[in-house]
Parts: C-alpha cells; structure tokens; sequence
C-alpha cells in the first residue's frame, strides 16, 4: 500500500514546493520523500519487469529515468545561471562513469562476493559497453578537438550530426537487444541442484541417492506468479509518477545543493555530480537487489543500459532545445575527464572480455568511480 500511496504524496509535495522557500523542516520531508519515492520506484519497475520479461524489464526503467532526467536538464538549463553552459555535460559524463563504474563495479562487487566470481554473457555486456564508448567519445570528446567553433563545442551541423547519429545508435541497440540477439542479454543459465531423488539399487545390491541437475539457478521470484494486465498498467503508472517525483524533488533541492556547493568553495560541476546520483538512485538500487539474487546479466543491462539511453536520448534532445536556448552549448570533456573516459573504456573492455570478473574487477571499477567523484570535488 505504501508504494501506491508515496509516489502520489511525492508528487503533490513537489508541487506545493514548487519555486518555494522551504524551512528546514520542509527540507527534511522533501529528503524523505525522495528516498521513499526511489524505493517505491524500484519495486514498480520490478512489478513491471516481471510482467514484460528481461531485458524489456531493464530498458523500461532506464529509458524511464532518463527521459525524466532530460526533462530536468533542460528545466535547469532554461532557467539559466552559472553552469548552465556545461550542466548537460557535467550531467552526462556523471551518469557514465557512475553507472559504467559505480553501479557496474557494485554489482560485480555484490555478486563475487556471494559466488566467488561473476559471471556473465560477454557478448552482450560486450555489445553495451563498445556502444556506451562510442556514443560518449562522439558526444563529449570530440568537442574538445573540433575547430569549427572556438571552445570545447559543436557548431550547428556538428550538433544535429552527434544527435542524428546517438539516436540512431541508441534505437540500433535497443532492436538487437530486444529483438535480434535478445539471448545475448539474458541471465547465463547456471546448475541447480535439487533435493535427492528415492535411492536406487545399483548392481551389487548397493543404495545409491542421485541428485538432479537443471539449467537454472533458484529465483523464488521467478516462480511468483505472472502480475496480472492491470496491475502491471497500474505499476507502470506509478512508476512514472515515482520517477517523476525524484527529478521534480531534485529539482526543488537543486537550489539548496547549489548554495551548499556554492558555500563549500566546490566546483560547480558538482551540482551535476549531485543530480546524477539522485537520478540514479532507483537504478542502482534495482542493480543491487539484483546482483544480491543472482542476477548479475540484469544488473549489467541496468548500468550499461543507463549509460547508453542518458547520452543516446540526451543529446538529441539538447540539440533541438538549444534552438531556442541562449548563450553557448559546452560539451567537451576536459583532460582530466578525457583521460578517466579512456580508463574506464580500457578497465571495462577488459572485464567484459572474459565474461568472468573476480572482487579485483569490481575494485577497480569502483576506485574509478571513487577517483572520479573526488577530481569532481577537487579538480
């Protein structure tokens, strides 16, 4: 009942916070129903996945999240302020590297500590992780060293260039995700062993218990029953509504985490840093519990998939608001961030070749991650 009821209360105090000054108390409730609404988000998408089936399940929630987020950039990019030059860039490149090593590196972590190693499908992680490498370096590296226009940005031609081309990369992926090599995305399927069958006289007179091996792991979620038509439209419904009251939330924090990096003397890319990781949160929640289940392939899909559908949807859709936005559009990394782009891409090709990673992997990717937030803070 309360995951019906705390996206629609999340919704209507976003609305009455809207463009208000909140005491500390009000600040306290919006906190709270935001991480309320992030809970209710994850368990809606669940819901919906277990209708719908992987890797649909996975692609509903990331694109769901990322359409949302995109609404809240280009909300605090017409808003204008400092920053609002780069935030679509600080936003994305957040996103990567938290999903592509945080969320990636947690659910490695999660699951090798249950199984010793993880495993899962390389061609398919493999497939996501050269897509998420090519859509950010077109996007946020090539900027950088274009000569059309002064600065780390697109002119006009380039930018619906990088646009046309992320989009039509992104729904590429999704087809061969869902549609032609859908088996390179699902969970790998492992031994199970059952109780032991009624011994059985070998010759010789001798008792003998076998036990029976299938091609799937246990998963008591798996067998639960399908949710019905309905409530799964209803899930989906309050999902979106969930989702959207974590961005509308973030976004009524947005000037309080402002002031505060303002008043900590920290650069303000970090407000970037900061809206990524709110965004993320259902994401990465859902990653973990499925990584706790065994089910390291989905939690891969959720990473990669985010990674993907934040620059994939983002760009575009930068693109054509920036018709009508004013002053420039920045969204070359700088070295610093260049070079943790390329480490990640090397770092992950490496993991995902083997299709196999131990604690080390993931203790990598998460010192990335970790290397990445702290440059952020002190660059």
């Amino acid at each position: 009942m309360a995951a019906k009821i705390v996206p629609v209360a999340a919704v209507l105090a976003f609305l009455g916070a809207w463009e208000r000054s909140l005491p500390v108390i009000g600040e306290i409730v919006v906190v709270g129903l935001l991480g309320a609404s992030v809970l209710a988000a994850v368990h809606h998408a669940e819901v919906v996945a277990h209708r719908v089936g992987e890797p649909f399940g996975s692609l509903i929630l990331a694109v769901a999240v990322t359409v949302i987020e995109v609404g809240l950039i280009v909300t605090l990019m017409v808003s204008g302020g400092p920053g609002a030059a780069t935030l679509a860039r600080d936003t994305v490149f957040a996103a990567v590297m938290i999903t592509c090593n945080g969320i990636f590196g947690l659910s490695l972590l999660i699951t090798a500590l249950r199984e010793g190693t993880a495993s899962f499908n390389a061609k398919g992680t493999g497939a996501a992780l050269a897509t998420v490498i090519t859509l950010a370096t077109l996007s946020l590296v090539l900027p950088t060293f274009t000569t059309s226009v002064p600065g780390p940005e697109f002119s006009g031609v380039q930018l619906a260039f990088a646009a046309v081309v992320s989009l039509a990369l992104y729904v590429l992926f999704v087809f061969v995700q869902n549609v032609r090599h859908r088996d390179y995305f699902l969970p790998a399927p492992g031994p199970k062993v059952r109780p032991l069958r009624p011994a059985t006289a070998r010759p010789g007179g001798v008792l003998v218990a076998e036990r029976i091996e299938e091609d799937e792991e246990t998963d008591t979620e798996d067998h639960a029953a399908t949710p019905s038509l309905r409530t799964t439209l209803t899930s989906l419904a309050l999902l979106i509504t969930a989702l959207v009251a974590v961005v509308g939330l973030a976004k009524v924090e947005s000037k309080t985490i402002e002031a505060a990096v303002s008043g900590a003397g920290l650069p303000h890319a970090v407000v970037g840093v900061v809206i990524a990781l709110l965004v993320l949160l259902p994401e990465t929640l859902a990653a973990a519990r499925n990584a706790q289940r065994r089910r390291i392939q989905i939690s891969l899909n959720l990473a990669l998939g985010s990674a993907m559908a934040s620059i994939g949807l983002t760009i575009p859709t930068i693109a054509v608001a920036s018709i009508w936005l004013d002053g420039p559009l920045l969204l070359g990394l700088g070295a610093v961030h260049i070079v943790l782009l390329g480490l990640t891409a090397l770092v992950g090709t490496l993991t995902v070749i083997p299709g196999r990673a131990t604690l080390l992997q993931a203790g990598v990717h998460l010192t990335l991650c970790a290397s990445y937030l702290f440059l952020a803070a002190v660059p």
